[in-house]
């Protein structure tokens, strides 16, 4: 907590090798856990079950319920088997930055804050896992990540999912789950996001883009492959994430490249948001989050630019 500047009101994840060692996590086991656990574990799926007694409470921010996963990485697999009991984790990240994906982005934030990094190669997935709430009478994703909804509703197919932002409200409101508040995974650079057709967002970008740099802005543009011929001549600097059809590409490169424009000292990144299918729920998330719920929505309006901000946060 001291090290990433993290409040007591995140809780955390503990991490398993094997299946059997949820019983030390928790007192109660629905069918349904075994079940997604048997299909999808290791991988990036955390569970929310009610915790044993003996889970201290700084692990779950006071709360009765507690967030278990099992990772689908030989290192972590042979760390954890070593230890041969749970391991409490947060991501190797300051609190509120975009998540480390190599180690050295870990080193980036946390050089100096933590005895060693161990170096296992960049992340294959990107975004975080997803987190499903095993506690409520529907089973519901509290954020969406690395596992697709669509492949959940294939083992459990009442999965709900609505879209929650906590507000920073200080060390006593608890979040049932970490990644949940409405100011994370930030760079240290403004985030302009984009949503609507992708036309129209691309006019809107591209007109954002030249308004900053004519007011003496750095401007970093974090698009897919397709969009970086629309934005060539803008002064801009360029991160493309990958082809708009490969979501799991974009959803790897997603935060080393918000990294990579903050390191080449841009004021403002513009980006906007892919298809809400498959990862592309988890990246819009990651995204919405970094503006601290300001988005800009561009409709088809004739008589202006059609830029609207909405506030996710409130809605």
């Amino acid at each position: 907590f001291a090290a990433k500047g993290r409040p007591a009101s995140d809780p955390l994840i503990a991490h398993l090798y094997v299946i059997a060692q949820l019983e030390q996590i928790t007192h109660s086991i629905p069918d349904a856990a075994w079940d997604l656990a048997q299909a999808f574990w290791p991988g990036p799926l955390t569970l929310v079950l009610p915790k044993q007694a003996n889970i201290p409470s700084n692990v779950s921010a006071g709360l009765a319920t507690v967030a278990v996963r099992m990772p689908n990485h030989r290192v972590a697999y042979h760390l954890l088997r070593l230890a041969d009991v749970p391991i409490v984790a947060p991501s190797a990240n300051l609190f509120s930055r975009p998540s480390p994906t190599t180690a050295q982005h870990v080193l980036d934030d946390l050089g100096g804050r933590v005895p060693l990094i161990l170096d296992a190669g960049p992340t294959d997935i990107g975004v975080e896992s997803t987190v499903l709430d095993l506690t409520q009478p529907t089973p519901t994703i509290l954020r969406p990540g690395g596992l697709p909804i669509e492949q959940l509703r294939s083992v459990a197919p009442q999965v709900q999912y609505s879209p929650k932002y906590a507000a920073m409200a200080g060390e006593t409101m608890a979040t049932p789950s970490p990644g949940m508040l409405i100011k994370h995974y930030s760079p240290n650079a403004e985030v302009l996001l984009f949503v609507g057709s992708t036309e129209r967002v691309r006019k809107a970008m591209r007109l954002a883009a030249q308004e900053r740099i004519a007011a003496g802005q750095s401007v970093g543009l974090l698009v897919a492959d397709e969009d970086e011929v629309h934005f060539a001549d803008t002064g801009a600097l360029i991160t493309t994430l990958g082809s708009q059809s490969a979501l799991p590409r974009i959803a790897q490169a997603l935060f080393a490249g918000m990294r990579s424009l903050e390191h080449r000292g841009v004021d403002v990144i513009i980006t906007r948001t892919f298809e809400r299918h498959g990862l592309g729920l988890a990246i819009a998330d990651r995204l919405i989050r970094a503006t601290e719920g300001r988005v800009i929505e561009v409709d088809d309006a004739e008589d202006d630019d059609g830029r609207r901000t909405t506030d996710e946060g409130k809605r």
